[in-house]
């Protein structure tokens, strides 16, 4: 009785132990559903692999690579144009030609007047370059060979131009003028060889004929003769009393002359301008043999520098005057030059508006008459205006996908070549100026609209999710049943899971770590409304196709992965 009792007991302790677990075991299912209820009615996207592509778009207008408007500098008659409209040209072709023949004679007298200030300024610096030979090392220097007969000048004189120096005397060189007939002086001429015979020893001498006068003068008896004079070299002894008969060639003079020495004069100073010299110290006596060149005194040194100074100024006025008729000439040539209008650049003429023997007018600025248009085709832009939110997304060289209305069917390629800083504004925002060249033409013209889209980055075959699966703190609520209450902001039936992003877009963002590819991940609100109003508007579409614009501004963005659960 007492074993029955106690196995009685013992069974019904185990049906209460199994009864309890299966109504735990109920209970949990019940919440695991319930978590699991709670978690299917949240939106969620799952975690796919594919192509995620961000880019930005902007319109614009095709522009040549260059454009240029040709007018005239100068004024006159065209003679001569010899293009059409639709004519190829290159740079450097002569479009037109204008009557340059006023222009000639401007030019001639420019060129003549350098020419002249050029003389003037070689003058001026042969003057200089003398004048620092003269008084080199603060002397002054002789300007004849020969004796010191007398000095007139001592230590502390003023030496002005003309002041008598000294007496040059010497008697090395003897000359004698004699009279010949005018008809036999007239065949005689300086170099010829002379015999002279003294008058009082009859020796003979000979000489050289330097100098034969074209004076006719009469003598005694109506001769009429010209004065010949002759140079000998003194052999010692002969004097101013010594007389001599000339023989030159065949021909004798009419009447003796007398010897004299060649050199027998007063030397006197030279001296620049209104200037003087202070004679410091003597640097010869009399007596003294000099040359042309041997220092005769000493020179104060300012002086000197006085003197010098005085010749640098005339140098540098005769300079300017070099430069300033350089100037004219250059100013003049160009005007000239402009008579002869060339293409600034190669291309196609769009318009002619002037044609031979039209005369046109000078102008310049906006006000400027066209005289034709040249566009440089051979590249293509347009400009596309992006945001500043948006701009350093931007970059030189990305690609450019290119579509014109007016050429359905058809995409280009470009390429962003340039950035401009010339930044504009409107409705609040500052928009910046995309400058993009087309690798092709094709069949766009210039003035037509186009629409272009940067590939501002692009990663292939990665992991994404959309954009607003991702909370704050690159945080993901991963599905999870098992979690049956909301954990802080997670709820039910999700779990926070860290994750590392990568390239994103305005509709979905790349995983670098942190999930797996199928897992189911949490989305919010923003992304659901946005992505059933995608489905609703994109039969059979899903995260593959293209998303919303960014922010109203003409970004599109487009993304790849599977369909939403």
């Amino acid at each position: 009785m007492m074993w029955k009792k106690k196995w009685i007991a013992l069974t019904a302790l185990g049906l209460a132990v199994v009864m309890g677990g299966a109504l735990f075991m109920q209970n949990r299912s019940r919440q695991s559903k319930a978590a699991g209820a709670e978690a299917s009615a949240r939106r969620v996207a799952t975690v796919t692999r594919g192509t995620l592509v961000s880019e930005l778009s902007s319109s614009g207008t095709i522009l040549p690579k260059d454009t240029y408007s040709i007018t005239s500098l100068v004024e006159g008659d065209v003679i001569a144009a010899d293009f059409e409209e639709g004519d190829q040209v290159t740079k450097g072709q002569v479009l037109y030609q204008i009557d340059v023949s006023a222009m000639e004679s401007e030019l001639n007298s420019a060129n003549n007047s350098l020419e002249r200030a050029n003389s003037s300024y070689s003058q001026a610096m042969e003057d200089y370059r003398e004048a620092a030979a003269d008084y080199s090392g603060n002397t002054y220097k002789a300007t004849r060979s020969g004796f010191i007969k007398q000095l007139h000048i001592e230590p502390g004189d003023k030496v002005n131009s003309n002041t008598e120096l000294a007496v040059i005397y010497d008697d090395k060189i003897m000359e004698i003028q004699v009279p010949f007939l005018s008809g036999e002086a007239a065949m005689i001429a300086p170099g010829n060889e002379a015999l002279m015979t003294l008058t009082d020893t009859e020796e003979q001498l000979t000489g050289v004929v330097t100098a034969v006068s074209n004076m006719d003068e009469v003598l005694t008896g109506g001769r009429i003769v010209r004065y010949v004079t002759i140079e000998a070299s003194n052999p010692g002894g002969l004097t101013s009393d010594h007389r001599a008969a000339v023989l030159v060639g065949q021909f004798l003079c009419c009447e003796e002359g007398a010897f004299e020495p060649a050199t027998n004069t007063v030397m006197k100073a030279s001296v620049t301008g209104n200037g003087s010299l202070e004679v410091e110290s003597l640097l010869v006596n009399e007596g003294d043999y000099v040359t042309a060149g041997t220092p005769i005194f000493r020179i104060k040194s300012k002086d000197v520098e006085n003197i010098l100074r005085t010749f640098q100024d005339s140098v540098d006025t005769a300079k300017d005057r070099v430069e300033s008729a350089q100037s004219k000439v250059d100013s003049t040539q160009d005007n000239y030059e402009d008579y002869t209008i060339t293409a600034p650049i190669s291309g196609q003429v769009i318009t002619k508006s002037v044609k031979a023997g039209d005369k046109v007018s000078k102008g310049s600025g906006t006000g400027a008459a066209t005289m034709a248009v040249i566009y440089d085709l051979s590249e293509v832009t347009f400009q596309m205006s992006v945001d500043e939110l948006d701009v350093r997304k931007v970059k030189v060289g990305q690609k450019v996908h290119v579509t014109a209305d007016a050429i359905e069917g058809k995409t280009f390629t470009g390429t962003v070549t340039n950035i401009s800083l010339e930044s504009s504004q409107s409705n609040g925002v500052t928009n910046y100026p995309v400058t993009v060249t087309l690798d092709e033409v094709g069949d766009l013209l210039p003035g037509m609209n186009v629409d272009g889209t940067i590939i501002l980055d692009q990663e292939e075959d990665i992991l994404m999710i959309p954009v607003d699966s991702l909370m704050r703190g690159n945080r993901v609520y991963v599905k999870d049943e098992t979690v049956t209450e909301q954990q802080g902001s997670v709820p039910a039936g999700f779990r926070a899971v860290e994750v590392e992003t990568g390239l994103t877009n305005n509709d979905y963002v790349q995983i670098v770590s942190g999930l797996s590819e199928g897992e189911s991940v949490y989305v919010s609100e923003s992304t659901s409304s946005r992505m059933e109003m995608f489905r609703m508007d994109e039969p059979g579409g899903g995260m593959g196709g293209p998303g919303m614009n960014g922010r109203n501004r003409g970004e599109r963005n487009f993304g790849g992965g599977g369909p939403m659960p």
